[in-house]
C-alpha cells in the first residue's frame, strides 16, 4: 500500500513538473513561476499525507472487516439466513471501501493524462471525454447493484427487527391474517416482477445514459424536477428527457398491481378530438374535403403550434390503426374479382411507375452531383402515394363496369395495393441501402445481391400470403362468417370483434412474413367482401364508424409534421418542387397507363393519375429511418417532409378538377 501511495505522490508531481506545457501556462497565469512550482509542491506533499492516512484507516477497517466475517461464520447461535445476510453486508461495505480507492487512482490518472494533452487537440479531448463517460456508466451500474443491495439489506434488517418485536407479543387475529397477506404479496411482486434492468444492463448496444425525471405537480401544474427516490404513494407517471431531448413516458411500470393511466395522451386525444370538428366542419362549409381541417389541427396542435400534444408518438399509434381499418374498407369494396381483373396492369403500372421515378432521380442526381444511394431512396419515398387518402376520394357508389370497360377505381386502388407491396421490399432491402451508403459492403456486386435475395424472399412471402389467402376463401371464411353471423344476432360487439381479430390476424401473417402489414388488412376486406354484398352491407354498419374516428386521427398526426415556419422561410423552393413532383408524376402516370390499359379504357388515366399524383404519408417513416441511419441529411429530409405534406394538401383539389373534368355528372352524383 505504501509503494502505490508512493507511486501517486510520483504521479501527482510529476504532473505538477514546470517542464509541462499546460500546468506550467495555467500556473505562470496566477504566481509566477518559481512560487507556483514551490505552492505545487507543497500542495502535493500536504495532499499525499492526508492521502496516506486514509489508505492506512481503510487497510485497518478492511482487516476488521474481514476478521468480523470470520467471527459471524462461527457464530452458532445465528441462522444460516442470518449469517449469510451479515457476511454479504461486510463484503457490501468492503466493496465500497475498494471502489472508493479506485476511483481515486482512476481520478489521478486521468488528471495525469489531460495534462499530457495539447489544449488544442479537440479529438483528443472528445476521446478523453468519451472515456469518462464509460468509466461513469460502469460505476453507475455497479453504484446501482450496491444500491439494491442495501435497499435489500435495510429490508431484511426491518423484517428481522419485527420478527423480534413479534415474538415479544402474542398476535390477535386481525394482525396473524395481515401477516399472512403481506407475505403472499411480497411473493406475488417477487413473482411478477421482470427484473427488466439486471437482465439487459450487460447485453451487447445498451447504454446507460443520464437522464432527467420530471413530475407534474397537480396542484399548480408545474413541472418539478425530483429526486431518484419518489414516494411510493405517488401514482403519477414521470418523464424521462435524456441528453438528446427525447421524452420517455412509464409503458410498464415496476409494480403492476396498481392501475395507472396516461393522462397526458388522453389529454391530447381530447384535444386533437374537440379541435378536429370545427376545423372539419370548416371546411366543409368552405368546399374543401374534411380532412384538411383534420390536418389543420395537427398543426396547430404540434410542435409548430401550441406545442400542447406531449404523446406525439402514441397519437401517431393510433392514427396507424386508422390506416389500417381504412384499407380493410377498402379491401370490402374491392372483391377478388375487380382484383384478378386488373392484376395484370396494377403490377405493371406500379413498377414501370418506380422504374421511371427512380431513373429521373438519378439523372437530377447525377445533374447535383448527389450520391446514387441519396437518390434511389429519396426517388423510391416520392414515387410511393397514400392509398388513404385516396380511399376518401374514392366514395362507395355505383362504380361497377360498363360494358367490360375497366372503372377507374378498380385501377387506381390496385395500383396503389402493388405499392403497398413495393413499400414491403423497400422496407426489407433498407439495411442494404445503408451498408452501401456507409462503405460497409466491399463492393457494389455484393449490394446487388443482396437486393436480389431480398427481392426473391419478398416475392415468395408474397406468393405464400396470396396461397394462404386462397385456402381461406375456399374453407375457412365461410364458416367463419356465419358462426359471427349466428352469435351476433342481436350483440353487435361479436362482430366487431370477429371482424376485426380477422383483420389483425391477417395483419400479423403478413408482417411475420415481412410484406407490409397495410397488404394484409386490404386482403382480409377482400376476403370478407367474396361472401356477397349482404355480408359488406353489414360488416360496413359496424366498421365504418371505428375507421371514421381512426382516420381522424390520422389526418390530425399529419397534421404534426407541417411546420409552417419553415415552409414560409423556404416557400419558393417548396412550391416548385411539390409542383414539379406532381406534374412529374402525373405525366409519367398518363404515359405508363397509356402504353397499358385497353383502347376502351383508356379514357381513365386522367383519373388515375390525377389519384397517384401525390406522395405517401409513409415517406415520413421512411425519411426518418433514412436521418437516422445517415443516409439523408436533415436538411433533404426537412424537404421530403415538406414536399410530402404539400402534395398531400394538393391532392384534394387535383382529385376534385379531375372528377369534374372526366367523371360524367350522373356517376358522380351516384357517388356523392
Amino acid at each position: 500500500m505504501r509503494a502505490l501511495c508512493a507511486l501517486l505522490c510520483l504521479t501527482l508531481v510529476g504532473a505538477l513538473q514546470p517542464g509541462d506545457q499546460v500546468a506550467q501556462h495555467v500556473i505562470k497565469l496566477h504566481r509566477g513561476r518559481g512560487a507556483a512550482a514551490a505552492y505545487g509542491h507543497q500542495w502535493v506533499a500536504e495532499n499525499c499525507r492526508r492521502l496516506s492516512g486514509l489508505l492506512r484507516q481503510k487497510s485497518t477497517a478492511v482487516r476488521k472487516l474481514e476478521s468480523a466475517a470470520v467471527a459471524v461464520r462461527r457464530d452458532r447461535s445465528l441462522s444460516d439466513a442470518e449469517r449469510l445476510f451479515q457476511v454479504h453486508t461486510l463484503e457490501v461495505f468492503q466493496k465500497e471501501l475498494n471502489e472508493s480507492e479506485r476511483s481515486v487512482f482512476q481520478a489521478v490518472l486521468g488528471l495525469q493524462r489531460v495534462l499530457k494533452g495539447d489544449s488544442r487537440d479537440v479529438v483528443n479531448m472528445k476521446e478523453s471525454s468519451r472515456q469518462r463517460l464509460e468509466a461513469l456508466r460502469e460505476a453507475a451500474i455497479k453504484e446501482e447493484e450496491e444500491y439494491v443491495e442495501l435497499v435489500a439489506a435495510e429490508k431484511h434488517q426491518q423484517e428481522a427487527l419485527k420478527v423480534a418485536q413479534d415474538r415479544n407479543k402474542t398476535l390477535s387475529m386481525l394482525d396473524e391474517i395481515l401477516e399472512d397477506v403481506r407475505k403472499a404479496a411480497d411473493r406475488l411482486e417477487e413473482e411478477i416482477e421482470d427484473h427488466v434492468f439486471d437482465n439487459n444492463k450487460q447485453m451487447k448496444g445498451v447504454n446507460v445514459e443520464a437522464v432527467l425525471r420530471v413530475e407534474e405537480d397537480e396542484e399548480d401544474n408545474k413541472r418539478k424536477n425530483v429526486s431518484r427516490q419518489v414516494a411510493e404513494s405517488d401514482l403519477g407517471l414521470s418523464m424521462l428527457i435524456d441528453s438528446q431531448n427525447n421524452q420517455y413516458v412509464l409503458t410498464k411500470p415496476r409494480d403492476s398491481t396498481i392501475p395507472r393511466a396516461d393522462h397526458h395522451f388522453i389529454k391530447d386525444l381530447v384535444s386533437v378530438v374537440m379541435l378536429s370538428l370545427p376545423c372539419g366542419w370548416l371546411c366543409t362549409l368552405i368546399g374543401l374535403p374534411p380532412m384538411f381541417g383534420y390536418i389543420v389541427c395537427g398543426v396547430l396542435l404540434g410542435p409548430s403550434g401550441l406545442n400542447s400534444i406531449q404523446s406525439m408518438v402514441q397519437v401517431e399509434t393510433l392514427g396507424e390503426l386508422g390506416v389500417f381499418f381504412t384499407l380493410f374498407v377498402v379491401g370490402l369494396e374491392f372483391s377478388p374479382e375487380r382484383l384478378h381483373k386488373v392484376w395484370k396492369i396494377s403490377v405493371q403500372g406500379s413498377s414501370c411507375l418506380s422504374l421511371l421515378m427512380v431513373g429521373a432521380g438519378l439523372v437530377w442526381g447525377q445533374m447535383f452531383r448527389l450520391h446514387p444511394i441519396q437518390t434511389v431512396f429519396i426517388s423510391s419515398c416520392l414515387s410511393l402515394s397514400s392509398t388513404p387518402l385516396v380511399s376518401r376520394f374514392l366514395s362507395v357508389g355505383n362504380r361497377g363496369d360498363k360494358d367490360g370497360e375497366l372503372d377507374y377505381s378498380s385501377v387506381l386502388l390496385g395500383m396503389l395495393v402493388m405499392q403497398d407491396v413495393q413499400l414491403g421490399l423497400f422496407i426489407a432491402i433498407m439495411p442494404t441501402l445503408i451498408q452501401v451508403g456507409n462503405g460497409d459492403v466491399d463492393s457494389a456486386l455484393i449490394g446487388g445481391l443482396r437486393a436480389l435475395v431480398l427481392l426473391a424472399q419478398v416475392l415468395v412471402s408474397f406468393a405464400v400470403v396470396l396461397l394462404l389467402c386462397w385456402l381461406l376463401r375456399s374453407h375457412l371464411i365461410g364458416p367463419f362468417y356465419r358462426k359471427l353471423h349466428t352469435e351476433s344476432k342481436g350483440n353487435k360487439e361479436i362482430l366487431v370483434l370477429g371482424t376485426t381479430a380477422f383483420v389483425f390476424l391477417m395483419l400479423t401473417v403478413t408482417d411475420f412474413l415481412h410484406v407490409s402489414m397495410e397488404l394484409g388488412c386490404f386482403l382480409a376486406g377482400a376476403l370478407l367482401s367474396s361472401q356477397g354484398h349482404m355480408v359488406t352491407g353489414e360488416i360496413m354498419s359496424c366498421v365504418e364508424p371505428i375507421r371514421d374516428f381512426l382516420a381522424i386521427i390520422f389526418f390530425a398526426s399529419i397534421g404534426l409534421h407541417v411546420f409552417p415556419t419553415f415552409v414560409l422561410y423556404e416557400l419558393t423552393i417548396l412550391l416548385v418542387l411539390t409542383l414539379s413532383l406532381v406534374i412529374m408524376k402525373f405525366v409519367m402516370a398518363v404515359l405508363v397507363l397509356s402504353a397499358i390499359l385497353p383502347l376502351g379504357s383508356r379514357h381513365i388515366r386522367w383519373l388515375v393519375s390525377a389519384g397517384l399524383a401525390q406522395v405517401s404519408e409513409f415517406s415520413f417513416v421512411l425519411g426518418s429511418r433514412a436521418r437516422r441511419a445517415g443516409i439523408i441529411s436533415r436538411e433533404v429530409y426537412l424537404l421530403v417532409l415538406s414536399v410530402t405534406t404539400l402534395s398531400l394538401l394538393l391532392a384534394p383539389v387535383l382529385w376534385r378538377a379531375a372528377t369534374l373534368r372526366y367523371v360524367p355528372r350522373i356517376e358522380r352524383k351516384t357517388s356523392t
